[in-house]
């Protein structure tokens, strides 16, 4: 079952989602005279666009060259989330003391059960990525590399498909860094970290982005000793210093340590043993771990498309594309990782339906348009939305912030989850919402209601006059908004008031 600590491919659960996403026994079907639309790349943003196009009532071919259903299937949201919640899970166990509730001495981790249990997980949704569903949606779908002919053809092997639109969906994967000797010591990625069925003792990981402290808080919390190396200052550079510090001491109290604003020189290996070369406020200093995780850099996946035969301009960035999504052929659009600044399986989905609207019906969806919430799913996890206010100064917007910590909140004292806060930032002088930030154990599951208000053109005033369930953590978002109303009770308005309420005595 085991080959050096990695997963083995006779397994079942593994076996049963290849059948699902690369059929070793699939044959192509015969090709239609002509597509209203090619999509290449079986991903969110390329499986979203075929779905809803041959749900439409389009002539749709599909053309996956590994595995359907993507990086979020196969590597990335669907196992991550997996380890996440068994992770939690123990960490729950441990903490129960503080509930009253008595654990007997013992309780461990099973790190393969962890790991089967998430590829069984990862077999059980492959159906709905699967190539025989997509076929039972009227899709053809094609197994093979795509590449440009022309601008109204793409080849997969000898077979050629003809087209109307196309659209580029192939995302991205894990860039290397040129760390000398990294390659050579060995090191893992989003792409190959789940087919460990060994705990690392000691893991290294490199990146303090979103992927690196997911993973450095599971592997932790699993019981490896782990340090996180960022060039940095800080951790989640892209959010706010207040929000990504909770979430460092939340990590450093699952034992995970951070050596920030390093750079690592090299990196050796001795067996089974790395050896990294870290610089550190002027001094070197040696990091020993059995494993490294790289958890840092993307790269586009356009290799052996043939772009430039059809003119599509593109970078180290991915595609580039226009407002509504289309390349600089006016012919193809993109979709997704590929092109878009926000890796996020939300964001691709949101994409697909733009490539949608505007290679079928000549729409003129735009991108530009979209309000996109992202979360990183640490333990609290931390949300965004909107503008952060320093960005909003940037822009020479004027701004109040508003915040509600989450240790006044009842829910969350009964939880015991006070570690956070709900913070939202308005244009000053109104309650029109700008941008907000949460810090939250359930933080993913709140900022949905930031973001409709933000869509719907609803503010603060609307929230405030919300009822939200009691107790639930929720209610630091209504509390945010109780904390902006009592702003418009100023001094002459309670002067008034008070004036009012002693004539009606």
């Amino acid at each position: 079952m085991l080959r050096n600590g990695l997963f083995a491919e006779k397994d079942i659960p593994d076996h049963l989602r290849m059948a699902n996403v690369h059929p070793h026994d699939w044959v192509n079907p015969e090709p239609a005279s002509r597509y209203n639309l090619v999509v290449i790349g079986a991903g969110t943003a390329g499986l979203i666009t075929a779905a809803g196009a041959a749900e439409l009532g389009a002539k749709v071919a599909l053309i996956e060259k590994q595995h359907m259903g993507g990086d979020c299937l196969n590597v990335g949201c669907v196992p991550s989330k997996a380890l996440l919640r068994a992770a939690r899970a123990y960490a729950d166990v441990r903490g129960a003391q503080h509930y009253g509730v008595e654990v007997p001495p013992g309780a461990r981790v099973n790190f393969p059960a962890v790991m089967e249990r998430m590829r069984r997980l990862q077999a059980e949704i492959s159906v709905k990525d699967g190539t025989a569903r997509y076929c039972s949606l009227g899709v053809d779908v094609f197994l093979g590399e795509g590449r440009f002919v022309n601008s109204d053809t793409i080849a997969v092997g000898e077979t050629q498909l003809r087209f109307r639109r196309a659209v580029i969906a192939t995302g991205t994967r894990a860039a290397a860094l040129p760390i000398p000797g990294l390659a050579e010591a060995g090191y893992l990625t989003n792409e190959t970290v789940f087919t460990l069925m060994e705990l690392p003792q000691r893991l290294a990981v490199i990146g303090a982005g979103p992927i690196g402290c997911e993973l450095a808080q599971a592997f932790a919390r699993f019981g490896s000793q782990v340090v996180v190396l960022e060039v940095a200052p800080q951790i989640l550079i892209r959010e706010d210093r207040d929000a990504a510090e909770r979430v460092q001491e939340a990590l450093e109290d699952d034992g995970v340590s951070f050596v920030l604003g390093c750079t690592i020189r090299a990196v050796s290996g001795n067996g089974r043993e790395k050896t990294l070369i870290v610089e550190h406020d002027g001094t070197i200093r040696e990091v020993r771990a059995d494993a490294i995780l790289l958890g840092v850099g993307r790269a586009p996946n356009v290799e052996g498309l043939n772009l430039d035969v059809v003119g599509v301009k593109h970078d180290k960035a991915g595609v580039h594309v226009n407002d509504r999504l289309q390349t600089t052929n006016p012919r193809i659009y993109a979709a997704g990782d590929i092109c878009s600044p926000y890796k996020f399986t939300h964001m691709a989905d949101a994409q697909a339906r733009i490539v949608i609207q505007n290679t079928l019906f000549l729409g003129r969806a735009k991108a530009s348009a979209l309000t996109v919430p992202w979360c990183t799913y640490t333990d609290p996890e931390i949300t965004h939305v909107g503008l952060y206010e320093q960005e909003a100064r940037d822009k020479g917007i004027p701004v109040q912030t508003f915040m509600q910590e989450l240790h006044d909140i009842d829910r969350a004292l009964l939880d015991g989850e006070t570690e956070g806060f709900v913070k939202v930032h308005v244009r000053q002088g109104t309650d029109r919402i700008l941008g907000a930030t949460i810090v939250a154990r359930h933080a993913g599951e709140m900022i949905s209601e930031l973001t409709l208000a933000m869509v719907g053109g609803l503010g603060l005033k609307t929230l405030a006059n919300t009822i939200h369930p009691y107790p639930t953590q929720a209610e630091a978002i209504k509390k945010t908004a109780d904390t902006y109303n009592r702003t418009r009770l100023t001094p002459t308005v309670k002067s008034l008031f008070e004036k009012w309420l002693t004539w009606t005595r």
